[in-house]
């Protein structure tokens, strides 16, 4: 949700040679990068959150598809997605960060197969007639 706005704020800040302010409220994407570092290389972080962001919607479908692989990508993309949470000073992903943490760990055994062959190996358990 904090990647979509991250290109148009990297369109911004490359026309206009500031960060465009949310309602008079405050610089969006205003952290410490962006007061230590020169506006082409906040604008390539931008753009390089906006991608990391694209492949936590790829492995959140893959989630979806129930593969493991989904679960695994989306786990190894927080760290990395927390790096840039801290440089753009984002609060709120954090949140949606440690829900998802636990929202893979509550599927993690459907996901890798251990509750799929349980239920397979339980006795007297028969499946209904293809259709």
């Amino acid at each position: 949700m904090f990647g979509v706005p991250a290109v148009p704020v990297a369109i911004f800040l490359t026309e206009q040679g500031r960060l465009p302010s949310l309602w008079g409220l405050f610089d969006m994407y205003a952290g410490p990068w962006s007061s230590r570092f020169a506006d082409d290389r906040v604008v390539a972080l931008l753009l390089l959150y906006s991608g990391l962001v694209l492949a936590a919607v790829v492995s959140g479908w893959l989630l979806w598809e129930m593969r493991k692989a989904g679960a695994v990508l989306n786990l190894a993309l927080l760290p990395v997605e927390a790096v840039f949470w801290i440089g753009l000073a984002l609060p709120i992903p954090w949140l949606f960060g440690f829900a998802r943490v636990a929202l893979v760990s509550l599927a993690w055994a459907e996901i890798s197969g251990s509750r799929r062959q349980a239920t397979a190996a339980t006795p007297g358990r028969t499946r209904p007639p293809p259709t």
